[in-house]
């Protein structure tokens, strides 16, 4: 059981902010939305609308995972970005550490994704009802000491936990994942998930807007 203790309110992590849109790095530990059950009001969400008032959610990071996310300011500008993810406009790239030793530089992982109904939020792999998933990989260095590897994630589609199911299916699991890391679990103190770039035209003024942030691991 996932207990959930969010990290201490610090203030925000603003990357970028105008009138449309608010950019800001997620800490790991943190839910993007409220979630269901006492205790779980605390989230991303929360702590950028008491500063704007308008910010609306767009899209989420897992709890575990740290990293850019964008919210809207206002339900039009809501609705511009929700169809900017629906069609694949918006460039998303990852860090991940891996467990064991990574023999391709790069390729993709196609498995199609569903709801482990009983067993959720777990996610799973199913050739039958599950919806098309796709992630491309790029090896960036091996670690052999450790037996791990680093590496860039880019999701073109964007299922719930679609990354660490991938990595999991390769049989290189993402380091610190409760859920689907095994024993890679304990190799890490956290979810070494990390949203780093961001990329897409400003709905509003079609300005090439780009983002980065440092993976903290």
């Amino acid at each position: 059981m996932i207990v959930y203790a969010p990290p201490p309110d610090t203030g925000l992590s603003i990357v970028f902010v105008d009138d449309s849109l608010v950019i800001v790095d997620k800490p790991a530990g943190l839910l993007s939305v409220p979630g269901r059950g006492e205790g779980m009001h605390d989230c991303l969400a929360s702590r950028v609308q008491a500063e704007f008032t308008d910010a609306l959610i767009v899209h989420r990071l897992d709890m575990s995972t740290s990293g850019l996310l964008v919210l809207a300011r206002g339900s039009a500008m809501q609705s511009e970005l929700f169809r900017l993810f629906r069609e694949r406009l918006i460039n998303k790239r990852y860090l991940a550490v891996v467990d064991g030793l990574l023999a391709d530089d790069s390729g993709e992982v196609d498995l199609p994704l569903i709801c482990d109904w009983p067993n959720r939020p777990r996610q799973k792999v199913d050739f039958e009802i599950g919806k098309h998933s796709l992630t491309k990989f790029r090896r960036l260095d091996l670690d052999p000491a450790k037996n791990t590897t680093r590496i860039e994630l880019e999701p073109i589609t964007g299922r719930s936990h679609q990354l660490r199911v991938h990595m999991a299916a390769l049989g290189h699991p993402i380091l610190g994942d409760e859920l689907y890391g095994g024993p890679a679990e304990f190799k890490a103190e956290r979810l070494l998930l990390h949203a780093m770039d961001l990329a897409f035209f400003h709905p509003l003024t079609a300005a090439s807007l780009s983002f980065h942030s440092d993976a903290p691991f």
